[in-house]
């Protein structure tokens, strides 16, 4: 063993340096270098910093950076969540959303555009004025749907969701309140 290199480290080093921190980890635990400064010391770590992701070998577990644009990794090639500014899709951080994809703010990734969508028109209702069905000519009959799907930002919007029509009715007269 080296002069300066020492067994009774601290940290979850296996062997250490007072110079360079960490030379090595006990099992389990990730070597990462950390820059003080000017200075680069070693330490050993449960689990990867944000910005580095975990490679086990047989000798060694080791840290390493994810790519500039990318916050988390999961390997070298594989962001989990983007810098500010880019927008994640497919383990890639972009500028921009391919064609066919919009840019979802919020979440900072790219997502499949959604269009509107409109559940079928209801059956017209009974021909009414006034909230009366008898004693009038001519009134007015509605159809309402539903909005099955609401549309992402890029997305068709909604169409109307209820429909009135003027309609006329054989005059019938309305029954006296009381008698059968």
């Amino acid at each position: 063993v080296h002069p300066n290199v020492s067994q009774g480290c601290q940290g979850g080093c296996a062997t250490c340096s007072d110079y360079n921190g960490c030379l090595s980890c006990k099992p389990r635990l990730f070597f990462v270098l950390e820059r003080i400064g000017m200075k680069q010391i070693g330490v050993c770590l449960s689990s990867c910093p944000s910005g580095y992701y975990g490679t086990r070998y047989p000798d060694i577990n080791k840290c390493a950076k994810c790519k500039a644009d990318c916050d988390t990794c999961f390997t070298r090639n594989f962001c989990t969540k983007c810098k500010s500014g880019f927008y994640l899709y497919s383990g890639k951080c972009l500028e921009k959303c391919p064609e066919g994809l919009e840019a979802n703010n919020h979440t900072m990734e790219c997502t499949s555009i959604v269009h509107c969508e409109a559940s079928e028109w209801s059956p017209w209702s009974p021909c009414t004025k006034k909230g009366k069905t008898c004693g009038f000519k001519r009134g007015n009959e509605v159809r309402v749907r539903e909005i099955v799907q609401h549309p992402s930002a890029r997305g068709n919007p909604c169409p109307a969701t209820s429909e009135s029509r003027k309609c006329i009715v054989q005059r019938k007269r309305c029954q006296k309140e009381g008698k059968g």
